[in-house]
């Protein structure tokens, strides 16, 4: 049976994820998880000057030493990214042990979750994956997606999310709310993206 990944988007805020390694993709890794509102503790006796930087702020916790064996109690997730494959082998496997997701860096084979190349446009998030087999063309996808995808896509994610909350809050027929999305839909981008939510209302909610 051929191997797949399966995609999701985890919610991480104020969850305790665990970055092993202090160099550039350590960084990397930590500011992501920073984005998605995570509390991220870093383990590692030398950092870059970014990673300290974040630690000064107290915006990320700082154990400076080598990863040791009990290192992810409570952790949701782990990010192995040293250069050291015995380092990296013994954090996978206490992940094994503890059943939290770990995602090794270069090492596809001990992870238990790619990170996609991202792209990020207002409350849009598209995540581009080739399944780890080649990231580098995952890289060319989210440019070619990103020339794309113009203000009005993320106006109208705004405006029609805006509009689906009140629908939500003031519409309890279900059925009626799915009629009334559906002639959003069928509405051009550019139209509902200049709209506000009293236009919106207006012509959408009329009989």
């Amino acid at each position: 049976m051929k191997e797949s990944c399966y995609p999701l988007f985890l919610r991480l805020a104020g969850k305790l994820c665990i970055v092993v390694g202090g160099g550039r993709v350590a960084e990397r890794k930590a500011r992501a998880l920073l984005a998605a509102g995570a509390r991220v503790r870093l383990i590692s006796p030398k950092n870059t000057i970014g990673l300290s930087g974040l630690h000064l702020q107290g915006r990320v916790e700082l154990v400076a030493r080598q990863y040791r064996e009990g290192d992810l109690e409570g952790a949701a997730l782990v990010f192995a990214a040293t250069d050291n494959g015995e380092v990296n082998g013994r954090v996978r496997e206490e992940s094994r042990r503890l059943a939290v997701p770990l995602n090794t860096a270069d090492s596809p084979d001990m992870c238990d979750f790619i990170v996609p190349s991202l792209i990020r446009k207002g409350p849009i998030l598209i995540a581009i994956s080739t399944s780890g087999l080649l990231p580098l063309l995952s890289k060319k996808l989210r440019v070619e997606i990103t020339k794309n995808l113009t203000p009005e896509y993320t106006a109208y994610a705004r405006r029609v999310g805006a509009f689906r909350k009140y629908l939500l809050q003031n519409v309890e027929n279900s059925r009626l709310r799915g009629e009334i999305m559906k002639r959003v839909s069928r509405t051009g981008i550019r139209d509902v993206s200049r709209m506000t939510l009293g236009e919106m209302k207006k012509r959408f909610l009329a009989p």
